[in-house]
């Protein structure tokens, strides 16, 4: 599990639901947008915290199965689970440290690893299973928890996945999107879903991606941070959550 994934976890079971007074101090949510950072304050913009590179390669986590084949010396082929702490570990190579690596990275790295007991060895990489992709609703929901993403699934699809609102107290105009911008950062937004679902209004609703979380707050937000260090994402979490 990655470790956004194992932050959100810890978001979830503590039942994140969110008072006002709680939130960190920043300028008003605007719905459907990020929140603007306070004037002078220093905020990893899209700039400095912008998404993922273009079309990138699939990174190998926890509990993903690899295949790694020696093409010159086969009898020393190996399939391994990707642990959680990101290691991989034969009696050729010894542990390898794989975690957030693509296929090719992992080839050069068990190269380097097996290469004092193989001569030049020539190394390949067979992603032979991994971890669904998924997204998380958490908060006045009646279903929270994970769910598989599977084609494309927007914001008022996943709350009807997670059984709707829970009752008239969900703040539907005030839905959290937690959602990863890079190594280090989680991008935070607001979205106005009663205004999306709407009849004229519902093909603006926006697309999840793998690792999304959607918040249902309880209570109406007043301040929010525009970024999260994923690091604190499971703290923020627990802070917040009501027993």
């Amino acid at each position: 599990m990655t470790l956004f994934r194992r932050n959100i976890s810890m978001a979830v079971c503590a039942g994140l639901l969110i008072p006002a007074h709680a939130l960190p101090q920043n300028p008003a949510a605007v719905a459907g947008t990020a929140i603007a950072p306070e004037p002078g304050r220093d905020h990893p913009g899209p700039a400095n915290a912008g998404f993922a590179e273009r079309n990138p390669r699939y990174r190998v986590q926890p509990n993903d199965v690899i295949e790694v084949q020696f093409r010159l010396t086969p009898e020393f082929n190996f399939t391994a689970t990707v642990q959680p702490d990101g290691y991989i570990s034969s009696q050729i190579t010894g542990d390898v440290n794989v975690g957030g690596m693509t296929t090719s990275q992992i080839s050069q790295a068990v190269g380097q690893k097996s290469g004092s007991r193989l001569k030049d060895p020539e190394v390949g990489v067979v992603l032979k299973d991994f971890v669904k992709p998924h997204f998380v609703v958490a908060g006045e929901v009646a279903k929270p928890g994970s769910y598989e993403l599977r084609g494309d699934i927007g914001l008022i699809q996943a709350i009807a996945l997670s059984g709707g609102f829970v009752n008239s107290s969900a703040k539907r105009t005030q839905v959290i999107l937690v959602r990863r911008a890079n190594s280090e950062y989680a991008e935070v937004k607001v979205f106005d879903l009663a205004k999306l679902m709407q009849p004229g209004t519902v093909r603006e609703d926006i697309t999840l991606r793998p690792d999304d979380m959607l918040i249902v707050p309880r209570n109406a937000i007043s301040k929010l941070e525009p970024y999260l260090r994923l690091s604190s994402l499971g703290i923020w979490g627990l802070t917040m959550g009501i027993p």
